[in-house]
């Protein structure tokens, strides 16, 4: 359940990065396959990246998952961060590729160190849980960090519950309501009901129960 999870998550993130290219395209007539195919045969990164990512979803093609990793591939060489983070999930899964966990951080990694946020979240999130390299604590908040500093509201509550729980770091109550406070002003739910619950035992904060009903009642909604 927790893999399938985890890979429900890895998809949504990877739809968001190919929505937010095509949105930046513009009326580069990126859409249409035949040009943007020559475009990145000329070497064009970008163009690589969004013919990568019309193979994977299918989109006015045949989808194609050893098209999209070829097109991945070439686009991430060149150094695109969102093409970095794809060609690690295709490796992560064995899509279009054989499997290889040690490919798949590799690019989470070079992606995550351009500042992909996805990216340093689910490196995050893969260090704390041991998925597909040594379980590092230590590794998983300096991502989760990066992430939250972003303003990434799931890398926010985690970072919250590694100082909350003394994972990987002493344990720092006002660092965890600080990062829950932030994650829940953006609407995480989780967050939310941890913040409601440090305001009804004042940790990490004065105890305030107005703000914890305020918060509980929030995160039920």
């Amino acid at each position: 359940m927790k893999s399938h999870k985890y890979k429900l998550l890895i998809i949504l993130l990877i739809i968001i990065a190919c929505c937010l290219s095509f949105v930046l395209v513009g009326d580069d007539n990126q859409n249409d396959i035949a040009k943007l195919t020559k475009k990145s045969e000329r070497g064009d990164a970008e163009a690589q990246f969004n013919l990568g990512s019309m193979y994977y979803f299918g989109r006015r093609t045949t989808q194609d998952y050893k098209q999209a990793f070829k097109w991945y591939t070439k686009s991430a060489e060149q150094g695109n961060a969102r093409a970095q983070f794809n060609l690690g999930v295709m490796y992560d899964y064995g899509e279009g590729v054989t499997q290889d966990y040690k490919q798949a951080i590799k690019w989470f990694t070079k992606s995550a160190e351009q500042g992909q946020v996805d990216a340093q979240y689910i490196l995050g999130l893969m260090y704390e849980k041991g998925k597909s390299v040594t379980q590092d604590y230590k590794q998983a908040i300096k991502w989760y960090a990066k992430a939250a500093e972003q303003g990434h509201d799931s890398a926010q509550f985690n970072l919250g519950l590694m100082y909350h729980f003394e994972k990987g770091t002493t344990q720092d109550d006002k660092q965890a309501f600080k990062w829950y406070t932030k994650s829940a002003e953006q609407g995480n739910i989780n967050a939310q009901y941890n913040l409601a619950l440090m305001y009804e035992t004042g940790t990490g904060v004065t105890q305030d129960y107005k703000q914890a009903f305020k918060w509980s009642t929030k995160s039920a909604e």
